[in-house]
């Protein structure tokens, strides 16, 4: 079937021209923005030739075709008239995308997804701390105060993090955020957690009626004054003369709301967090178990709806506030069940091309990402899917009865043991088991036939190639592939796109960089060169297909902190430079530079083994291919 043919027949399976509001393309796959998701015909567009996966991710429909094909099949279908779209107003309008209450959440995941990292590793110092506790180990005086900066830092100094965080996704200046932060927990203002232990601590009186304390552990009077703040900062850029804006815009913006933040916003909104904070606790000592029951079987629901980040503030809390968090362990149950029903669609189906797709996902979901195993298999199968809310919604209840709390959030299953060394290991791994076994035998007895709609897929005809490409095309060989950058090596598995945390696109490993230059990992020839500065495909003289992508969604950027070096059909050798770019400006879209490096031929080869593990310097051996 050639690239025409294939674009007719998705424009058919996603509704029609008529149902496009525009079309762009990334480095390996379509983006469509639909008017009504129900006219698409999902098992059609997955079954089509070249189609790897398709998926919808942050309101738009993405279908996985991979490097150069994706370019073809775009122009393809632009021909055929679907109407295109930069990535800054695709951008906007996904933004737009769901009700208003959506929309407010999918804002709380944009303002806490950059600070769970911080919380994450708090919860791990908070783990290994229980866990030392548990072995009867009493820590020396220096490093007991030790362990109680690891430990309490982050959230003492969780409002500066939520007023910088917010700041940035509102648009104002992060560092105006993060010093108005730092006001609401000043250390002249009376402690929080000294005022709420009812000891000798009290509120401090100002102008002789407002009690006022510290913020401490607070999240949604933080979230208030950065939304109130960044707006107030946007409207004095607008009305303050150019020759003043820098001495007078940020003076008003933290006189104004460190008035407002520590006499108006933050005494009301406290009181109104304090009482979310009884209610869910309330609801997490419901007894039977029913608190699990009933959150462990919406989980995952929630996360197809795209409002799960609502989480985030409550988790937040709970930690910031007890310590603990309940809900890690109730999530985790409903994780493990939709990753358990994806290995047993994997084990049963005869469809090659689904076994190769379910198990990446199902590998994806246990590393804590459950979007490639819902969207990927379980709720295109429809069974699956609500088995695995049921599995989940047992596994809850056994989470619940048990009483597992996690020291931290924002990792969960074979990660998130980390957060359960403090004495709960056992009762932990037990509910992990006996979610992934609820999950996995209600799918495999009652959930999935092949005759049911996945027979498996007909072999397109292998196109016969001309003598000249037979003799042009090297046969692949054994090679090692350097780093094209240094950094922390990722596991590709867990990395925050589910289309290269499936390996959809192929096997590889992922870099966290420390410098911003990227460098040919292999000697051959630039294939493609994304002019927005991104991406790029190479071929290795001796046949491996090397995609390498900068950044998760930067795309977006249209090039902005990028700067190309190569040209497509340049040759090239191993360390010379493709291009540079900005981690800094990656960060400050609000977006993770993490970087992809992936063998996308990797069916041709027996064996595609990422070589390095932790830091990585330039040029060193990261892949080999077999």
């Amino acid at each position: 079937m050639d690239n025409t043919q294939i674009a007719k027949e998705v424009i058919k399976a996603i509704g029609g021209l008529e149902n496009v509001s525009s079309v762009a393309h990334c480095a390996t796959r379509l983006r469509v923005m639909v008017k009504d998701e129900a006219k698409i015909d999902k098992d059609t567009v997955e079954n089509i030739e070249k189609v790897q996966g398709a998926f919808f991710n942050s309101g738009q429909y993405q279908i996985i075709f991979g490097t150069g094909t994706v370019n073809k099949i775009y122009d393809e279908v632009v021909a055929l008239g679907m109407p295109t779209a930069s990535k800054d107003e695709q951008k906007a309008e996904a933004a737009k995308q769901g009700n208003a209450f959506q929309r407010a959440v999918r804002t709380f995941g944009d303002v806490f997804v950059p600070i769970i990292p911080a919380i994450v590793a708090t919860g791990l110092f908070m783990g290994l701390r229980g866990l030392l506790g548990a072995l009867g180990i009493v820590l020396p005086e220096d490093l007991k105060v030790y362990s109680e900066i690891l430990t309490d830092t982050a959230f003492i100094a969780l409002p500066a993090l939520v007023v910088w965080s917010t700041f940035r996704v509102f648009g104002g200046n992060p560092v105006i955020g993060i010093v108005l932060g730092m006001m609401l927990i000043s250390g002249s203002l009376p402690n929080a957690w000294a005022v709420a232990s009812g000891g000798d601590v009290t509120p401090k009186i100002f102008f002789g009626f407002i009690p006022v304390v510290g913020l401490q552990g607070s999240v949604l009077p933080a979230f208030i004054i950065g939304i109130i703040g960044a707006k107030l900062e946007k409207a004095l850029h607008k009305v303050v003369p150019d020759a003043l804006d820098l001495l007078v815009t940020p003076f008003m913006t933290l006189f104004v709301m460190s008035i407002l933040g520590l006499f108006a916003i933050g005494p009301v909104f406290h009181v109104v967090e304090n009482y979310i904070l009884i209610g869910t606790e309330a609801l997490l000592n419901l007894p039977f178990g029913l608190a699990g029951l009933i959150i462990g079987g919406l989980h995952q629901v929630i996360v197809v709806s795209g409002v799960h980040h609502i989480f985030n503030l409550l988790e937040s809390q709970l930690v910031a506030n007890t310590g603990a968090d309940p809900f890690n362990a109730i999530m985790t149950a409903a994780m493990t069940a939709q990753g358990a029903a994806t290995v047993a669609v994997g084990v049963k189906t005869k469809n090659v091309k689904l076994k190769a797709l379910a198990f990446p996902a199902a590998l994806s979901a246990f590393l804590g990402i459950t979007e490639p195993a819902i969207f990927g298999v379980n709720l295109r199968f429809r069974k699956p899917f609500f088995l695995s809310l049921a599995a989940g919604a047992f596994g809850g209840m056994v989470a619940s009865l048990l009483g597992l709390a996690g020291t931290g959030f924002g990792i969960t299953i074979i990660p998130g043991t980390l957060l359960y060394l403090n004495g709960q290991l056992f009762q932990y791994l037990i509910m992990v088991a006996i979610s992934f076994a609820a999950g996995f035998t209600l799918t495999y007895l009652f959930g999935y036939e092949d005759e049911e709609g996945a027979a498996p897929a007909k072999k397109p005809e292998a196109p016969v190639a001309s003598p000249a490409e037979e003799a042009s095309a090297p046969a692949t060989k054994e090679e090692t592939l350097v780093s094209p950058l240094a950094g922390e090596t990722v596991a590709l598995t867990s990395v925050n796109d589910p289309v290269f945390a499936s390996e959809a696109m192929g096997k590889g490993i992922a870099v966290k960089p420390s410098g911003n230059t990227v460098v040919s990992p292999v000697d051959g020839v630039v294939q493609i060169a994304f002019e927005t500065g991104h991406a790029y495909g190479l071929k290795s003289d001796n046949g491996a297909e090397v995609l390498i992508h900068i950044g998760i969604d930067t795309v977006s950027m249209d090039g902005k902190g990028f700067t190309q070096k190569v040209k497509a059909d340049q040759r090239v050798k191993k360390g010379d430079v493709l291009g540079t770019f900005d981690s800094a400006a990656i960060a400050a879209a609000g977006l993770d530079d993490t970087t992809m490096v992936i063998v996308t031929n990797t069916a041709d080869y027996a064996e595609v083994t990422p070589l390095a593990s932790g830091t990585v310097v330039e040029g060193a051996d990261l892949i080999s291919v077999k």
